[in-house]
């Protein structure tokens, strides 16, 4: 997954928990918000991509009829869905190295803006976004560390599933070939240059309208894919459900805490 921070401000579903581009042959992980960076699960080198030039906007184009019927249906399945739970399967590949790292686990979300990622394998970690907070637990190295985010900055990409945001408005939209999918691939490119991704591609039950898949890729090329089963949806998922309770002797790293001033020099 990534290396400083939250990348939460990426993408929804599938930026919310990726790995960062690989400049040393070990894994990382986190979630970005855009501000000072922490250690989180996985955690690695610092990613390399930081300060790269953004993805080349695209040219605004009307969508084929098809295509916006789509998208209109799965925008309004999401402004109706108040919570969903779905397992996950989640694969990073490096740009530039022969390693795909594999994740899985399950995802929790309620209106408005609640997300908890529950890792299972390759080792069990726990990230959860309450609002303009998010947390990451990191059981074996018993640490939790908290940071802000700027909920209203976020893409419309990730704010869609709260019923906010059009994807028409940020994204060029185009139905795209794919002979592996089950469902219709949708490939959203940014209207203005974005410094976090390229292109997301969203594969989509034409039925149903939930997306089963999600890739986003990123600046340097490294693609980071989640695939979505069992979604349950209109539950009535306690908000209990994204409190984080890690057992005593947890080390808490708060980015969220005012500094302290540094202590006046001694005459």
């Amino acid at each position: 997954m990534q290396s400083p921070l939250f990348l939460i401000a990426c993408f929804a579903v599938s930026d919310l928990v990726a790995p960062p581009p690989k400049v040393a042959p070990k894994p990382a992980a986190v979630v970005d918000a855009g501000s000072s960076a922490s250690q989180a699960p996985d955690a690695g080198s610092p990613r390399s991509d930081i300060g790269a030039p953004p993805a080349p906007a695209a040219a605004a184009k009307p969508m084929e009829p098809a295509v916006k019927a789509l998208v209109e249906r799965m925008q309004a399945f999401y402004e109706k869905t108040q919570d969903f739970t779905a397992d996950f399967q989640q694969s990073y590949a490096y740009a530039g190295f022969k390693k795909v790292q594999q994740s899985s686990g399950k995802v929790t979300f309620r209106k408005p803006a609640l997300m908890r990622w529950e890792y299972a394998k390759p080792s069990p970690k726990t990230f959860v976004l309450a609002g303009d907070k998010v947390y990451a637990h990191d059981p074996e190295a018993m640490t939790l560390t908290k940071a802000s985010i700027a909920t209203n900055q976020l893409s419309a990409s990730v704010t869609f599933l709260w019923g906010q945001g059009k994807l028409a408005d940020e994204f060029s939209i185009a139905k795209v070939a794919c002979e592996k999918c089950t469902g219709t691939l949708l490939e959203l490119t940014p209207l203005k240059p974005d410094p976090r991704f390229r292109v997301v591609r969203l594969e989509v039950d034409p039925v149903s309208a939930q997306v089963v898949k999600s890739v986003v890729v990123d600046p340097d090329g490294s693609t980071n894919s989640i695939a979505f089963g069992k979604l349950t949806t209109n539950t009535g998922i306690d908000e209990k459900a994204f409190k984080l309770s890690p057992p005593e002797g947890t080390q808490v790293v708060d980015y969220t805490a005012p500094h302290a001033p540094a202590p006046a020099p001694k005459p």
